[in-house]
């Protein structure tokens, strides 16, 4: 139920001889007043409520455990889905407001080697409504609106590309969230093909694509997708984005000690940027206890920083959030693993 929209349930209830005004009675329910039982839709009558409960179910995810955050208090969920999967979603807080990071897939089959998620493949996407319930179940339990989202949890968004699309509509709908797309990230590793089917739906959101190399070479060795997409057709993608969206494309580095760090990788990198409308945010790696990859030094990460800057790209450092608690980037995971 969660995953529909609002002319879905005008639809369906105009097909059961409901008035169309009971379609934004439940829609409201579901999606304003954020109830997770049929039963609680005080102002629908208990036949209507019967009927909804043979023909549908509201799926929400079921908080299993939360984390916060030490140094920052970013606070991380294990939220379980149906058949008893568990997925993880970061509640963060900022000057500007809160952002929610969330998962769209149970694992990820990307395959990047400095990313947990992927550690086990993927086991299923989640739907638009899963997608909505991780916000609405943090929101409930900060008791704080949610003014941004980064799908940036486990999973790749554009693998999972109708239930995505859904839930940015469902997101954006001024009768549930009303999260301005402008307020939603979509963070991709880079299927070139899905990029230019997202170009076609003239969305406002933030397109991030992770780059994390300067070339295909060293890219291949970090990136399976890598041996598909080559950096030219993904950054002519970016650049076809941007160019017809006016929205500038964040391109995502992690900074990885003796592999993707060094001058020569900066410069490679900036001479290949300087004709878009992008802005490169750099990711000093984050541990993974199964990876044996080191984080570039602060000293290295502002040094690359510097330079990118010199040759005229904008370039920031991600703010670590959530470290001490695994819900840095490149961090979550699919199980209780982090929890142990």
């Amino acid at each position: 139920m969660l995953s529909m929209t609002l002319q879905e349930w005008e639809e369906i209830l105009k097909q059961w001889g409901e008035p169309k005004f009971r379609a934004k009675q439940i829609f409201d329910w579901l999606h304003k007043k954020q109830i997770t039982e049929i039963d609680e839709m005080t102002n629908i009558s208990k036949g209507l409520r019967e009927k909804l409960k043979q023909n549908g179910k509201i799926a929400c995810v079921k908080q299993v455990k939360k984390l916060v955050s030490q140094i920052d208090g970013t606070t991380k969920y294990l939220f379980e889905v149906e058949n008893g999967l568990i997925i993880e979603s970061v509640f963060m807080r900022y000057h500007y407001g809160n952002t929610a990071c969330i998962s769209t897939q149970v694992g990820c089959r990307m395959g990047c080697s400095f990313c947990a998620s992927t550690l086990n493949g993927v086991e299923r996407n989640l739907t638009a409504g899963e997608m909505l319930s991780q916000i609405y179940e943090m929101q409930k339990d900060t008791g704080e609106r949610i003014s941004s989202v980064v799908l940036m949890g486990s999973g790749e968004p554009l693998d999972n590309y109708e239930n995505v699309l859904r839930f940015i509509c469902l997101a954006n709908d001024k009768n549930g969230l009303c999260l301005g797309q402008r307020h939603i990230t979509l963070s991709t590793c880079g299927l070139v093909e899905k990029i230019y089917d997202l170009l076609e739906q003239d969305l406002q959101i933030t397109l991030a694509v992770s780059l994390h190399a300067p070339n295909d070479a060293i890219r291949q060795k970090i990136m399976p997708i890598a041996k598909k997409y080559k950096m030219q057709e993904i950054l002519q993608a970016c650049k076809e984005y941007s160019d017809k969206t006016k929205r500038r494309v964040t391109l995502e580095y992690a900074l990885i000690q003796d592999i993707n760090d060094s001058d020569a990788c900066a410069e490679e990198l900036a001479s290949k940027l300087h004709h878009m409308l992008c802005h490169v945010n750099l990711i000093p790696v984050n541990d993974v206890k199964e990876r044996n990859y080191r984080k570039s030094s602060e000293e290295r990460v502002q040094k690359f920083a510097s330079l990118m800057e010199k040759k005229g790209i904008e370039t920031t450092v991600r703010r670590k959030l959530g470290s001490d608690i695994d819900a840095a980037c490149g961090q979550l995971r699919k199980s209780y693993h982090s929890f142990s």
